[in-house]
């Protein structure tokens, strides 16, 4: 069974993001990028059912600048096979990642796509969705939990009550939630091998993919700083305030 892993590039985790001086986006200019972490999430996913002997192969793919390779590198390290980068300087909404993917998985005929249910850029959480829903295939949305069959796949996911299990048909599209595992570190034997393994770059003209943007950013800022809490000396004062000046109730 093959297996497809989306992962992208995105601005490391332990860093504060801050908007440009201008508001056109945020800066990222000098800062560590690092993979999105629910996409090591489902690498590492992809990796321990390839261990388990029930995947044969695992392709992961990125989309976005020529600075993706180093998360494609990543990817290798860490245990894929090879990595395919759609190189473009346009900036990608989801839908765009989604049909740029389609077409991919058309072409590798893989059984499984994993992804990280969201990136920590743009919290967007639809790349996933809406390729399912181009290729009319099955999906599990964060995952916990996965159990592959030969033509089926059992997932526990997380709902706002608790959890709910699936079984859905393959192929199918799943995406991780937090929880599901905890990703390895890549070792520097394997960093050094991912220098060898074969490394893809296509263009979205080359898949016949228009990705122009159908949403114009109009500004980035910072949320407004939060004010300090007041103490109050009785409960009618709270109800008060409540109902005249926060005007809540």
């Amino acid at each position: 069974m093959k297996v497809l892993v989306p992962v992208k590039r995105v601005l490391d985790y332990n860093i504060k993001a801050r908007p440009k001086a201008d508001g056109s986006g945020v800066e990222l200019s000098g800062l560590k990028m690092s993979m999105n972490p629910f996409d090591e999430i489902a690498m590492e996913a992809a990796i321990r059912l390839k261990e388990a002997g029930q995947v044969s192969e695992i392709i992961a793919i990125s989309c976005g600048t020529q600075a993706c390779q180093e998360t494609l590198r990543t990817a290798l390290a860490l245990g894929a096979d090879r990595a395919v980068l759609v190189e473009t300087d346009e900036a990608l909404q989801p839908l765009a990642v989604a049909k740029l993917l389609k077409v991919l998985v058309l072409r590798e005929q893989p059984r499984l796509v994993i992804c990280g249910k969201q990136a920590i850029d743009d919290d967007a959480n639809q790349t996933g969705q809406m390729l399912a829903a181009l290729l009319g295939w099955a999906q599990a949305t964060f995952a916990s939990r996965i159990e592959l069959g030969t033509d089926h796949a059992s997932v526990t996911r997380e709902i706002d009550g608790g959890l709910e299990t699936l079984s859905i048909t393959l192929p199918a599209v799943i995406t991780t939630d937090l929880r599901l595992n905890e990703p390895r570190y890549a070792t520097l034997p394997n960093i050094m091998k991912a220098k060898k393994k074969p490394l893809e770059t296509l263009t979205p003209a080359d898949l016949g993919v228009d990705v122009t943007s159908r949403l114009t950013l109009l500004k980035v800022a910072e949320p407004p700083a939060r004010q300090g809490g007041i103490k109050v000396n009785d409960v009618a004062e709270l109800l008060d305030k409540l109902k005249n000046e926060a005007k809540v109730i």
